[in-house]
């Protein structure tokens, strides 16, 4: 009996060293992953940096400013002036709709004599 207990445990140390080897390769692939996973984004991180350095410089006041100069008879472009623009008070607003009157209410002329009076 004690032999067969000897045997169940040397298989059971066997099988799980055997897991144990196999659990750390995908362990390490999955490190290895993770690795190249963290370059890409640095990569993806430097390439953001980079277009956003070529949007400013493409963007700059002056150069806009000479590109619209150049191409005024085709585009039309003017320059934005302080005057280009309307006060507040000059915007007008959509006037709500009214709602319907669903529920009137009849008024005789002595309701209408006693409003008045309390007014």
């Amino acid at each position: 009996m004690r032999g067969l207990f000897y045997v169940m445990a040397a298989l059971a140390v066997m099988g799980l060293a055997f897991w144990a080897y196999q659990e750390n390769y995908k362990t390490q692939a999955e490190i290895k992953e993770v690795r190249i996973l963290h370059a890409q984004i640095g990569a993806a991180h430097e390439r953001l940096g980079m277009l956003r350095a070529e949007w400013a410089y493409l963007n700059r006041p002056d150069r806009l400013a000479d590109l619209a100069d150049l191409n005024f008879d085709r585009l039309g472009l003017l320059p934005l002036m302080p005057d280009a623009f309307a006060g507040v008070d000059q915007i007008i607003y959509p006037i709500p709709p009214i709602a319907p009157i669903t529920n009137p209410i009849e008024l005789s002329s002595d309701d209408l004599e006693a409003l008045e009076n309390d007014l």
